[in-house]
């Protein structure tokens, strides 16, 4: 029994519902996942006939409501599943690139859209038959969301659109790409909006598909916008608003990469415990000694809290009530616990550890990525740090 199940077993996290869903997405996992992810791994690109495959099984647009072609459901817990899923074989890369969509760029969609541009986007991207990225990090301006230097300057009824984004997931593949802009110098917070730009749209093309250390599959790519006009037809809600879209929708996805770093370490830890009870060392098994012993029941303890903390969390964003500070806090603690975790697997593994054809080792790999985007573990700490700090008024400290 693997760790996530036995803690789930005891929390009661999980209904029958939820069971029935992973069997499901296990069984898609399956079929249509693991014989070909190696595969996609090499190509370092996900195909377009796997994200259709994910709308075919109900992965994509759990949250997009019915009329559109989604799932109609808010709750939280049934992306874990696919999270969990996907980790337990090592399919890092699909995940990520199907969670960007699901968690972080659907959001928007769902809220922002006017009921045209919903009844123009939603199913495609519901079915797969529409990638999404959105693309905010800039070469000169990472987690300084203010310092982005792309302009949107204002056209008769449109906008005229320049600038450069780096390190933007599905890139290659998306077909819809929401972009964060200036479009006013003058204006503080409220001079930036949000705009979508659709793959054929004239001045609008790919830089080079970026060469990363990890997660290999998921496509990392420069963008660029040459003098691309966007109608008030691809305007994204309310012109000036987009730096407050972001901020709102910020919470979601940082516990969705700490989701996926929980997951990933949880698979990490199964794995390990496997390998160490069947491989043999100076006439017993490897998890029969007991410094393996003492590592691994770290490794289980710090993995089983942190998905007690991130449980919670998950069920807060169900209810609304997932604070900034709180999000901030489970990117944090998961993502750095993953790297922690990875590693100190991966040594329990020995040479076989460094070896590609093992999934520790991309897992590994994978791991590092965790703590940088999606705001730093540095910026993290800021937010919770400032959080605390907002506790004292300055005035009691006089």
């Amino acid at each position: 029994m693997s760790v996530a199940h036995s803690l789930n077993l005891r929390s009661g996290f999980y209904d029958v519902d939820h069971d029935d869903y992973r069997a499901s997405v296990r069984e898609f996992v399956r079929r249509e996942v693991e014989p070909h992810y190696l595969e996609w791994e090499e190509a370092r690109l996900v195909p377009r006939s796997a994200w259709q495959a994910a709308g075919k099984n109900g992965i994509l647009g759990l949250a997009v409501p019915e009329q559109y072609g989604g799932g109609g459901v808010s709750d939280f817990r049934f992306p874990m599943i696919v999270a969990e899923e996907l980790s337990a074989v090592g399919a890092t890369s699909y995940l990520l690139s199907l969670r960007l969509q699901d968690d972080i760029v659907l959001p928007y969609l769902v809220d922002l859209c006017t009921e045209e541009q919903k009844q123009r986007w939603l199913p495609g991207a519901v079915s797969g038959e529409l990638v999404l990225a959105i693309a905010m990090t800039e070469p000169g301006a990472g987690s300084d969301l203010q310092g982005i230097r792309s302009t949107a300057v204002r056209d008769g009824d449109g906008w005229i659109l320049n600038g450069a984004k780096t390190f933007i997931t599905n890139g290659i593949n998306a077909d819809l790409v929401i972009v964060f802009a200036r479009t006013d110098p003058d204006a503080g917070s409220r001079g930036f909006s949000l705009f979508v730009v659709e793959r054929a749209d004239p001045g609008f093309s790919r830089g080079r598909k970026l060469d990363k250390v990890g997660i290999p599959g998921q496509d990392t790519a420069e963008l660029v916008f040459e003098d691309v006009r966007v109608g008030p037809e691809n305007v994204l809600g309310e012109i000036g608003e987009g730096l407050i879209y972001l901020m709102q929708r910020l919470p979601k996805e940082r516990l969705s990469l700490a989701v996926q770093a929980l997951a990933a370490s949880e698979a990490a830890v199964k794995w390990t415990q496997d390998y160490v009870f069947e491989r043999t060392a100076f006439g017993k098994r490897i998890g029969d000694q007991q410094a393996t012993r003492f590592e691994l029941a770290d490794l289980e303890t710090e993995v089983e809290i942190t998905r007690a903390y991130v449980q919670n969390a998950a069920l807060a964003l169900t209810e609304g009530t997932l604070t900034a500070a709180e999000a901030s806090k489970a990117k944090l603690w998961a993502t750095e616990m993953q790297v922690r975790v990875t590693s100190r697997c991966l040594q329990l593994f020995g040479g076989y550890g460094y070896m590609n054809e093992y999934p520790i080792a991309r897992a590994f790999r994978d791991s590092r990525v965790q703590t940088i985007y999606g705001g730093t573990s540095q910026i993290m700490k800021e937010i919770i740090g400032r959080d605390i700090a907002g506790r004292y008024p300055k005035e009691a400290g006089r």
